[in-house]
C-alpha cells in the first residue's frame, strides 16, 4: 500500500488495496477517488436518484405552509424534503390542495417542483369563525323581523 498523508488519501489507498468501494457524500473526496481509479457510491446522488419523478401533467396533493418569494406563490414541502412552489397557492396556506404539476427543476440543493393549484380539490378549507358575531361586552342585537 502506498504511502498516505491525510485521511481522504488514506481512505483510498485502503479502499485500492482492498478492491473496494468508498461511499461518502464529500464532493472533493469523490472526485480524487474517481481520478485515482476507486469505484465512489456518492451518497447524495443516491438520495436524489431515490426520490419520486415528477412530471409535468401528474397531479399531487401538497399542504401549503408559507408564502413563496413571488406575488401569489404558496410553498409546501413534499415528505421527502421536496419543496413544492405553488402558482396562486398562497391564499391556501395551511390547507391541503392538489396541484398539477407544470415543471420540475434539480438543483445543487435538491429538487424542486412548480405546479398550479386545482381549485375544485381543495381538502382542508380554512375554518369559518365560530361563535358570537357581536364584540364583547356588547349584549347581541336582536336580529328577528318584525320586533
Amino acid at each position: 500500500m502506498e504511502a498516505a498523508t491525510n485521511v481522504d488519501a488514506k481512505l483510498i489507498a485502503l479502499a485500492k488495496h482492498l478492491n473496494g468501494r468508498v461511499i461518502t457524500n464529500d464532493f472533493n473526496l469523490n472526485k480524487v477517488a474517481q481520478l485515482r481509479g476507486v469505484d465512489v457510491i456518492n451518497i447524495n446522488d443516491l438520495a436524489n436518484a431515490l426520490k419520486p419523478v415528477a412530471l409535468p401533467g401528474e397531479t399531487m396533493t401538497v399542504k401549503i405552509i408559507k408564502p413563496g418569494e413571488e406575488p401569489g406563490q404558496g410553498v409546501g414541502y413534499l415528505d421527502d424534503g421536496t419543496m413544492v412552489v405553488v402558482e396562486d397557492g398562497r391564499d391556501h396556506i395551511g390547507r391541503d390542495v392538489a396541484i398539477e404539476v407544470t415543471s420540475a427543476l434539480q438543483t445543487s440543493a435538491g429538487r424542486m417542483i412548480f405546479g398550479k393549484i386545482d381549485a375544485d380539490k381543495i381538502f382542508n378549507p380554512k375554518p369559518r369563525r365560530k361563535g358570537p358575531t357581536h364584540r364583547e361586552g356588547e349584549r347581541p342585537r336582536n336580529t328577528t323581523p318584525g320586533k
